[in-house]
């Protein structure tokens, strides 16, 4: 299974669209099922930029609305957040899509003539360039104090790995 790598940045253009890397696109053919879009736009809960699913991915990530209770406050809330904003999206031919404005304005991308696409192991993120600069440097900053437990010991707040 493929990984999405690396830092890339490319251009709009003169209609709005933006090519994904072809390394992506790659691995996001590779991890298509037929009948699903190839992946799920959305905007991060907690950072300005727009967040790449697989398809399967994003099925994983909505399995916890199945345990709630599908008339509770909590379900509706989470169901909302995760799929109210949600774009399925197929690129054409080039490998070019379009961002619905909603996800431009959320990343800060509607004056920008650039997207950075920032990938992050089995999703990728859609940035502003200069904010995906200061997020790669704030997230090498702040990994530096992340320490990952070994299998089978507890993590540092004493929960078994």
């Amino acid at each position: 299974m493929g990984v999405f790598l690396g830092t890339h940045e490319n251009r709009f253009d003169a209609k709005g669209r933006v090519s994904i890397p072809a390394g992506f696109r790659s691995v996001l053919r590779s991890q298509q099922t037929e009948g699903d879009a190839m992946m799920i736009l959305r905007p991060s809960h907690t950072l300005p930029c727009v967040e790449a699913w697989p398809a399967s991915a994003f099925a994983r990530l909505t399995e916890p609305l199945d345990r709630l209770n599908m008339f509770s406050d909590d379900h509706d809330d989470l169901a909302a957040a995760l799929y109210a904003d949600a774009y399925p999206m197929e690129p054409d031919r080039e490998g070019r899509i379009i961002l619905p404005d909603f996800l431009r304005e959320h990343a800060g991308l509607t004056q920008s003539p650039l997207a950075a696409f920032m990938g992050l192991g089995r999703i990728f993120q859609i940035w502003e360039p200069e904010a995906a600069r200061a997020r790669r440097e704030e997230a090498r900053q702040r990994s530096r104090r992340v320490s990952i437990p070994a299998p089978g010991r507890s993590d540092p707040n004493g929960e078994p790995a």
